[in-house]
């Protein structure tokens, strides 16, 4: 069941045919982001550097990848080792567009969900501004000595010493074609020019709900596997936790319940399959990515216990009643991954 979601296309990912629309504004598409990128090359749009390293974390197809717990997890790894780590967001869904400060108390209509979500479970500066060359200069000036910009690799204006390409491991590329014909905001072959491309692999051993392959989607790579370059993540529960208060529980508590699923993410069949693997009999309720809730929307006619993604919990927390509860996630990754990303950066600057 989806209330309030506008479909993805189905054609960009289960290899049905291209309308003819799309197809033709396709290459409109990809010649205008062609020419930005080659008039930041020859210097006539102006990129713009901080005096701190920059990591940015992003992705070329449309949809959610799992940016948001790749960023947690770098900002906690960073911190382990003696950085002073801020996040750079463009806080996607707000109601207004004036920069802030999001504090984890702030309200998700001024700070944005991720934002917000970051704010309460990383505990450091966030900084939402559509203008992340700005939001970069004020983490700096409040004593960060490094960025991490949520979803900004096509923002080419803030210079960067790190680009991680995070990549959906079910659908990957999609049909392979540029937007609106595919799901591409940028060539594919963009991603070789990223320092670390990284595959969501879910909670591996969940029974991957996998789209069809398309046009230029005959992948080397199977579904659900990393290829030559790539690096593995994993996605961990940690224990539910009921949003009108009361103690944590295992997910394993719910195995053998049906229970109503919320997901206001860019793939929400990827914490559907979660749920499943882990045993619970689920009734799915896929909303928009960055959907703005309503109490209406929890109302489902039953008394089942209703388990949501920690983003839309961020959002539901205010009205959400005792059936309600988030299922956070962790990401998990290699230790070489952690290790090459922080001997790319060097020290921090004042010693660890």
């Amino acid at each position: 069941m989806s209330r309030g979601a506008p479909k993805t296309p189905s054609w960009w990912f289960d290899g049905g045919p291209v309308p003819l629309p799309a197809r033709l504004l396709a290459p409109v598409y990809a010649g205008a982001i062609a020419l930005r990128q080659r008039l930041f090359r020859w210097g006539l749009l102006r990129k713009e550097s901080v005096p701190v390293p920059v990591i940015v974390v992003g992705n070329l197809a449309a949809g959610g990848a799992g940016k948001t717990p790749l960023t947690l997890a770098l900002v906690e790894r960073l911190r382990q080792a003696g950085w002073r780590p801020g996040v750079a967001s463009r806080g996607y869904g707000r109601a207004d567009a004036a920069p802030r400060w999001v504090l984890p108390e702030t309200p998700v209509e001024h700070g944005g969900d991720e934002p917000v979500l970051i704010a309460r479970r990383a505990a450091v500066p966030v900084r939402v501004d559509r203008n992340r060359v700005a939001a970069a200069r004020a983490l700096v000036e409040a004593g960060c000595d490094v960025v991490v910009c949520d979803d900004g690799l096509q923002h080419y204006r803030l210079e960067r010493d790190v680009e991680i390409e995070v990549i959906d491991g079910a659908r990957r590329y999609g049909n392979g074609r540029m937007l609106p014909a595919g799901p591409l905001r940028e060539p594919a072959e963009r991603g070789r020019c990223c320092d670390f491309r990284v595959v969501n692999l879910g909670h591996g051993g969940a029974p991957v709900t996998a789209p069809g392959t398309g046009r230029a989607q005959a992948r080397a790579t199977p579904v659900g596997e990393t290829g030559f370059g790539e690096w593995p993540m994993y996605l961990r529960t940690r224990n539910v936790l009921p949003l009108a208060g009361g103690r944590p529980r295992p997910l394993a508590a719910f195995s053998g319940l049906r229970v109503h699923a919320v997901a206001g993410i860019g793939n929400p069949e990827r914490f559907f399959d979660t749920l499943r693997a882990a045993g619970i009999g689920v009734v799915p309720h896929a909303f928009a990515d960055h959907h703005a809730y309503q109490p209406s929307d929890l109302e489902f006619g039953s008394d089942l216990p209703v388990l949501m993604t920690e983003k839309d919990a961020v959002k539901c927390a205010a009205f959400a009643d005792d059936c309600c509860h988030a299922v956070p996630v962790d990401a998990e990754l290699p230790a070489a991954f952690w290790v090459a990303l922080l001997d790319r950066l060097g020290p921090p600057p004042h010693g660890s």
